[in-house]
């Protein structure tokens, strides 16, 4: 009996210490957290002054603005968390994000009947930048399109960016597009069209499989049928047809 309550108390004695080394973690822990709550406090705090500083060159410099958002992601500062505030009171960085999004909204839909609500970034880009010439003095970047696109994404409507390859594609039109569209999306690229024979011996698909596809595309708007080729009939997608990006 004696040895069992020499067990029991040894027992006792490794909970107790147990206790004592998790009572002891959790205030290190919490003074590490409280440390660096007040680290990114003050960090915050640089960065109002920063932004206020440089203000004109945030609004007007695309590189520059690019570069201050990099900023305030690595602190976990989003300035276009909301359209009010510090951020769009005293930079209007916010505000220009929202009316960058409206006109990206516009042209979407402008050219939604041509491609079917697919869209090259680069060509949004080009189309926004001359639109903007004449209203604004501000230079946009694709980072600065790419961004407004995110906060697009909150009110649904279908607005994503698509990576294909060497390029990326906005879509603005609901429904996701799986893996066989992406993979041929990308034997388009470049070239700007795809036949169901080119898709068979690419991917060893069956011919129902890549006409199905295919019909899929078309029925969205966002392929075109051609039945002129010698080749014969081709799906040309005017989202990649460099030629087209300027009509």
């Amino acid at each position: 009996m004696r040895r069992r309550g020499a067990g029991i108390g040894a027992v006792s004695k490794d909970r107790l210490q147990k206790a004592k080394f998790e009572k002891k973690g959790t205030e290190i822990a919490d003074a590490q957290v409280s440390q660096l709550t007040a680290q990114l406090e003050q960090f915050r705090t640089h960065l109002e002054r920063f932004a206020l500083k440089h203000k004109n060159e945030i609004r007007k410099d695309a590189k520059f603005r690019n570069h201050f958002q990099q900023l305030c992601a690595r602190i976990g500062v989003d300035p276009l968390a909301s359209s009010k505030g510090f951020w769009v009171e005293m930079l209007g960085v916010g505000d220009f994000y929202y009316e960058l999004g409206v006109q990206i909204v516009e042209i979407c839909m402008a050219t939604r009947e041509r491609n079917g609500g697919l869209i090259g970034l680069h060509e949004l880009w080009q189309r926004l930048c001359k639109s903007r010439t004449k209203q604004h003095n501000q230079d946009i970047s694709q980072e600065d399109v790419a961004r407004a696109i995110k906060k697009l994404r909150i009110l649904g409507g279908g607005f994503t960016i698509l990576p294909l390859g060497g390029r990326k594609l906005v879509q603005s039109v609901p429904g996701e597009l799986n893996m066989d569209h992406t993979r041929l999306l990308q034997e388009a690229e470049g070239v700007g069209y795809v036949s169901i024979a080119a898709l068979v011996r690419r991917f060893d698909w069956e011919h129902e499989r890549a006409a199905s596809i295919l019909d899929h595309l078309v029925g969205e708007g966002m392929a075109w049928v051609d039945d002129q080729s010698e080749d014969g009939r081709l799906f040309w997608f005017p989202s990649l047809v460099p030629d087209m990006s300027d009509t």
